[in-house]
């Protein structure tokens, strides 16, 4: 079996792109470093006792007065930019990924339904669908975040705004995926394999997910992969307004919101280097996104 896949033309394609093994490399390293930050990472962050405020705002190697223990420098509180980056990558990759898989259960679920149902049942749900994409979803994620964060009590605000954020930017992407999966339902519903199927007495359940789901997976691959780049920005965007994560749990929105603070006076470091760590995540996975794009049409081949 890992013959074939290895032999397979996606594969192929995948070990013959230059722009595919390159993204792809910088999105193993930036997933290792966030994975195993614990192990990895030359401080830990989230100790407070650890931090000091006598090594506050070192700069990084390069600069004069720089540590090799500090190699990116230190924030206002002491804390390692490097440290704190790989931590802040895994909770920006979490929130992200929770994010696409919350997503594409709900667009998968509304679009199989809407598709092959049609009717009445079709028209409402994808008018509910064209509402919300008319609103832009860090729009979306802000209103339900705020709806949502004023109906809880305040001792449990903090400790739940990490499932708030995953369900507001989750409930503001399931729209993408609902219209594709309907789209490639409404193909797949009328062929002669889910004819068969309804005739020999299958329940429709069971048609849409052993028949027809298998045969629309393949373009939610690759929204979701866009759309987890999508995911994060809108993570970091809700954490830099400041309604995002708590500090108790800072993403790389929330280093960058805290950087910003000393950008103009002279410790860029604390901003710029998450700034760019984001920058990069976001750039290899939208190239890996557009590279299964294109492999997985077959007009392109």
């Amino acid at each position: 079996m890992l013959t074939r896949a290895w032999n397979s033309d996606l594969a192929y394609n995948f070990r013959t792109s230059p722009v595919a093994l390159a993204s792809a490399a910088l999105a193993l390293i930036l997933l290792i470093a966030a994975a195993f930050a614990p192990w990895l990472a030359p401080h830990n962050p989230m100790d407070v006792a650890s931090l000091s405020l006598m090594d506050s705002f070192k700069p990084p190697l390069g600069m004069a007065d720089a540590d090799w223990s500090n190699p990116l420098g230190t924030d206002n509180q002491g804390r390692d930019v490097l440290s704190a980056i790989m931590y802040g990558m895994r909770i920006s990759l979490l929130v992200g990924f929770l994010s696409v898989l919350f997503a594409i259960v709900v667009g998968i679920a509304i679009g199989l339904v809407a598709g092959y149902a049609g009717g009445i049942t079709d028209t409402l749900l994808m008018r509910v669908a064209d509402v919300q994409l008319t609103f832009p979803s860090i729009l979306t994620a802000l209103l339900v975040d705020g709806v949502i964060s004023a109906a809880l009590p305040h001792t449990m605000r903090e400790a739940l705004q990490i499932y708030v954020i995953i369900f507001a930017i989750g409930i503001s992407l399931w729209p993408n995926f609902a219209r594709t999966v309907r789209g490639s339902t409404l193909v797949e519903r009328n062929k002669d394999y889910v004819m068969a199927a309804r005739v020999i007495g299958v329940p429709s359940w069971r048609i849409m997910l052993s028949h027809v789901l298998p045969n629309v997976i393949g373009p939610v691959m690759v929204i979701g992969t866009l759309g987890l780049g999508l995911a994060i920005i809108a993570e970091a965007t809700l954490s830099f307004l400041g309604v995002g994560l708590p500090p108790t749990q800072p993403s790389l929105g929330t280093l960058i919101r805290f950087g910003d603070d000393f950008l103009f006076s002279g410790e860029w470091w604390v901003t710029v280097f998450p700034g760019l760590t984001l920058i990069l995540m976001v750039l290899a996975i939208n190239l890996l996104g557009d590279w299964l794009r294109d492999a997985l049409n077959p007009r392109l081949r």
